[in-house]
């Protein structure tokens, strides 16, 4: 970035209040050295890497074994261990959909001294529980991603906007999640009272007519394209409110090496706004993916 818009994107973040907060472990502060960077959001803070959920909730974005191995190790004791070492590490919030393994593991956490904040990923036709989420206590509800972007490319986003106006009801925080950087302006040149956006690195839902036009050919399973990141992180810059960016390894693509895991940290918190945060779905079954990722925010995600 060039260094006027640095400087003007860090006056911004001083002015909201950036800085660096741990979560508290059953009471006991973290030492200075595990306090991960973070953002004002809402009544709360945000550390500036937030844990996903796609591997405990089998999403691999791969192939059928990827997910059935996700799911098998993810156990909901395995999830609660999970939670308790994302608070160790310094990680404050966990972002996910409802499932019953979730609040299981969720309520487990807590009666062992969790205070890690949650952000729901839900919509109105995939049945979600609704009372059964508010009782986990979200700081947020946030409308699913893929629904969102199947609803504007039939016609119907106002069904998003209504779901935002129910979760605004409640007295949370109201995001919409979408693949998609035009519905991000869609959203704001509508004037939602939404209060931030998930936004995905890789236009995943792109139509297959629209690759076929652009490339003349068809993908087999998803589009990960390179220059989608490019193409979102514009956008965001563009809005004021807060965006949590996911998939910003490419559901796994982007990890080879460690350094290709490193470059692509360092790209999405250079080219996010320093008030937002990234949502990175953690699957520590070979080595501490959690310490490592926490390491990474620690050294880019700072001003």
């Amino acid at each position: 970035m060039r260094t006027t818009q640095r400087r003007s994107l860090l006056k911004s973040a001083l002015a909201a209040g950036v800085g660096l907060c741990g979560p508290r472990l059953g009471g006991a502060p973290l030492p200075d050295n595990k306090a991960l960077p973070s953002v004002p959001f809402g009544k709360t803070r945000l550390s500036r890497l937030i844990a996903g959920a796609n591997p405990i909730n089998g999403y691999g974005h791969s192939t059928r074994r990827m997910d059935d191995l996700m799911l098998n190790y993810f156990t909901t004791e395995r999830t609660t261990d999970f939670l308790l070492h994302c608070e160790q590490e310094g990680i404050t919030t966990w972002q996910t959909s409802w499932s019953p393994k979730v609040d299981q593991a969720l309520r487990a956490a807590r009666d062992r001294g969790s205070n890690i904040q949650l952000i729901l990923l839900a919509a109105e036709n995939d049945r979600s529980p609704w009372q059964k989420m508010l009782d986990l206590k979200p700081i947020a509800i946030c409308h699913h991603g893929g629904v969102t972007d199947t609803l504007v490319r039939a016609g119907r986003a106002q069904k998003i906007h209504d779901y935002v106006k129910r979760i605004k009801d409640t007295g949370l925080s109201a995001g919409v999640s979408t693949h998609n950087p035009d519905n991000v302006a869609l959203v704001e040149d509508s004037g939602w009272e939404n209060d931030f956006y998930m936004t995905c690195f890789f236009y995943v839902t792109r139509p297959a007519e629209e690759i076929r036009v652009k490339l003349g050919d068809e993908f087999i399973g998803e589009p990960f394209l390179s220059e989608d990141p490019k193409r979102m992180t514009a956008r965001v810059r563009q809005v004021k409110k807060p965006c949590l960016a996911f998939k910003i390894l490419g559901a796994g693509r982007l990890c080879g090496t460690q350094q290709t895991v490193e470059r692509a940290f360092a790209f999405a918190y250079a080219n996010i706004k320093p008030t937002d945060a990234v949502i990175v779905g953690l699957f520590p079954i070979f080595n501490d993916e959690i310490k490592e990722d926490c390491e990474l925010a620690r050294k880019y995600a700072r001003l």
